[in-house]
């Protein structure tokens, strides 16, 4: 009769983990040539773990040019990632390549800073957060993986791969106004080519985004990091995500805002 596998024991799965600066190099790598982690490789179940991963792998890609920020619904923990200023691109922009092999999109709404929110003891009101936001847009995050078994990986290795970030098309700007920090009633609809995917009203899985920003306000202070003038904070799916073909024209429409291009 053949031998059953061998269970493997908690303590040596989390001995086989990467340290952060090594599960850095490993998902730099990824983005590099395409060589996917395991992730298993990755913490299971430590999000400050997950956190630093994502700061060395942020100190190996270069600039921070925005965060993405979300929870699953109100009153849960939120969850965030430092975003690449290389994967930040207009609108209209044409992904194509090998970098794009899963094309997630989501239709999101973000908040421009026009003043630092720096590290401080003291923690950030939602008055002082909201007074910082320069401009309001809307943007199509990207989802791409550098996990082999990304549907099966636990929520600190999807938070050490920058949260499956591939990257963020920017929607032209408007001013700010504070009505924008709850989307309870916003109107989204995202077109694959001329066909409707997704058509939503205030199913943002968090509509108080304000509280959100304050949250990554805080928390970016923790990290010692802040939030900088210029950055762009998205702040999680409106539509949920679908999945382009290669070739789809993808258009995004938040009500109040201008219409928002991307190819694949």
């Amino acid at each position: 009769m053949a031998a059953l596998p061998r269970v493997v024991t908690l303590a040596e799965a989390v001995a086989a983990q990467l340290a952060p600066a090594e599960a850095a190099q490993a998902l730099c790598r990824a983005r590099r040539d395409g060589r996917r982690v395991m992730s298993a490789l990755l913490p299971s179940h430590d999000r400050r773990a997950a956190y630093a991963i994502q700061d060395a792998t942020l100190a190996a890609l270069g600039a921070v040019g925005g965060w993405k920020v979300g929870a699953s619904a109100p009153g849960r923990e939120p969850v965030c990632a430092p975003l690449p200023a290389e994967g930040l691109v207009p609108g209209g922009a044409s992904l194509v390549g090998g970098a794009w092999h899963l094309r997630g999109v989501e239709a999101e709404l973000a908040f421009r800073l026009g003043a630092d929110l720096p590290p401080r003891a003291l923690p950030y009101t939602r008055d002082e957060v909201a007074g910082a936001i320069a401009e309001v847009l809307p943007v199509i995050e990207v989802a791409e993986t550098r996990l082999i078994d990304w549907l099966d990986a636990s929520p600190s290795a999807l938070l050490a791969d920058l949260l499956c970030h591939g990257g963020l098309v920017l929607g032209e700007p408007a001013p700010f106004e504070r009505a924008w920090l709850d989307l309870a009633r916003t109107e989204v609809v995202m077109h694959f080519d001329e066909q409707v995917v997704a058509h939503t009203v205030g199913e943002h899985t968090h509509p108080d985004v304000g509280a959100l920003l304050v949250w990554l306000a805080n928390e970016g202070a923790a990290r010692g990091q802040g939030l900088r003038a210029g950055q762009v904070v998205t702040t999680g799916s409106c539509t949920g995500m679908l999945f382009a073909s290669q070739g789809t024209a993808v258009r995004a429409e938040v009500k109040g805002l201008a219409p928002l291009h991307a190819r694949f």
